[in-house]
């Protein structure tokens, strides 16, 4: 599991540990695996021309300090100044070891070509602008030496976060830096797994600094944390006890997502899934899938994949008032009240349909995923899996698991009603709300990965692919 913390949580963890240690000691370990990160990322350091951008503060320490490290080992280091106010110890360390420093702030414009030049010409560039504690954007000197990194194709490795995006959201309103690489401290970040921010940041590499941290609110479950919740059926079970789903998807004006969903279902851990709708699409879903069945008791519902023209808002209240859990998807949201008397309920709503339940822009949804995956948890009192490249999975009580394993050739026509069926599968297998958006949406993910293996999907594929990326998990 990947747990990302807040900025107040590390700086709190931070300041009681460096009581306890030596001065300077933390820096060192951090400054050390950041070193050793990006002679990795370089595949070898003798030779390498490395650019520090400098900030004030430790952020710019870290990357001072671990300059002096490749600089020791044979690097080209050139430190561009962007504050008045650099770290001096990691100034004077780096100088030592042979590297060389431009200043290019406000106060000496001057140098600006020549920084601008060493950028131009660096094999990595090292964000060291500003730490976890900056607001988002970058000062125009700083954006002028990113954006030349950017236009030569120079690799941007970020000290802890990329520097101008929102670390405590995952927002990007202003300009930021996009790194090939990020090097971490301690913890992930919220920044580091919510989109816009987590693209920003490209792959992240966390060094261990010894923080004692409290429980955190965002995570990311890996691959043991879902074979965990996984129900697994044992010797004693039969088709009622590992679970039955209805299924109220579909229409006469859209039949094929209930021939999709269904197939999502089937994929997961239920003994039966029962079929309620029109006889013509209960005739397409059963040609399908001979072993789906009609109306009777279930332990959870999935509803509202395709129903167009089918949509029956009294109808669907009526089992969101009664005591089994259901997966709410697509035209099924219409009938989503802000009661607060469900029992336990999950929306799978991309940004679109959660801007209408909201009232906000999809614009500013896709902008503030966490912002508004969270508010329309606590709102409407349900689980909330915020679909996109990153999916979003927000508990009422304030709770949020996020999903970073997807392919971009998930973005197909009928991928979310594999979801709904595949979610309402392990709500009928006894997993809540959290855990089955969690589940649902990590084996999702990897069944597309599985059927893309690097190009074009189809919905039935992904579900095609879903029991062997399940063996995978489970064996």
């Amino acid at each position: 599991m990947r747990s990302a913390h807040t900025v107040e949580q590390v700086r709190a963890a931070e300041a009681a540990l460096m009581a306890r240690l030596p001065e300077g000691t933390l820096m060192q370990r951090a400054a050390t695996g950041l070193a050793v990160a990006i002679s990795n990322f370089l595949g070898g350091t003798y030779g390498a021309r490395v650019v520090l951008l400098i900030g004030s503060g430790d952020n710019g320490g870290d990357a001072l300090y671990a300059g002096a490290y490749l600089a020791r080992r044979g690097a080209q280091v050139t430190a561009v100044l962007l504050s008045d106010k650099p770290h001096p110890a990691g100034l004077g360390a780096l100088k030592t070891a042979g590297g060389q420093a431009i200043p290019a702030t406000k106060s000496t414009i001057s140098n600006s070509t020549a920084a601008q030049s060493a950028v131009a010409g660096a094999d990595v560039v090292v964000d060291g602008i500003v730490g976890i504690g900056g607001r988002p954007g970058l000062r125009p000197e700083a954006l002028a030496v990113v954006q030349v990194a950017e236009r030569y194709g120079v690799p941007i490795v970020a000290v802890d976060t990329p520097s101008g995006v929102d670390v405590d959201t995952g927002e990007t309103p202003e300009p930021h830096v996009n790194a090939a690489l990020t090097v971490t401290f301690g913890t992930h970040k919220i920044c580091h797994l919510v989109d816009p921010a987590a693209t920003a940041c490209g792959p992240v590499h966390l060094v261990d600094i010894g923080l004692d941290l409290p429980p955190a609110q965002v995570q990311a479950l890996q691959a043991a944390d879902i074979k965990a919740l996984y129900p697994v059926p044992h010797g004693e079970s039969d088709k009622y006890s590992r679970g039955v789903l209805g299924l109220m998807v579909g229409s006469t004006q859209y039949p094929g997502a209930a021939v999709i969903a269904t197939a999502g279902a089937l994929a997961g851990p239920v003994g039966m899934v029962r079929y309620v709708g029109p006889d013509a699409v209960a005739s397409a879903v059963r040609e399908a899938h001979p072993e789906v069945v009609g109306d009777g008791r279930v332990q959870a519902w999935t509803i509202g994949s395709g129903l167009g023209d089918n949509l029956d808002v009294p109808r669907i209240r009526e089992v969101l008032d009664a005591e089994e859990p259901v997966v709410l998807d697509a035209d099924g949201l219409k009938a989503l009240d802000d009661s607060g008397d469900h029992v336990d309920v999950l929306i799978t709503p991309h940004a679109g349909e959660l801007s209408r339940l909201l009232g906000v822009d999809r614009a500013t949804v896709e902008a503030e995923r966490l912002k508004y995956a969270r508010l329309a948890a606590e709102t409407f009192d349900v689980t909330v899996l915020l679909k996109g490249s990153t999916t979003v999975i927000a508990g009422p009580d304030g709770e949020v698991r996020v999903n970073t394993n997807a392919t971009p050739w998930l973005a197909t026509a009928g991928a979310g009603d594999v979801l709904a069926g595949l979610c309402g599968a392990l709500l009928a297998g006894g997993l809540t709300a959290l855990d089955a958006a969690s589940v649902g949406a990590y084996l999702h993910a990897a069944a597309a990965s599985l059927a893309s293996d690097g190009g074009p999907i189809t919905a039935i594929s992904v579900a095609q692919a879903l029991p062997a990326a399940t063996r995978r998990l489970l064996s």
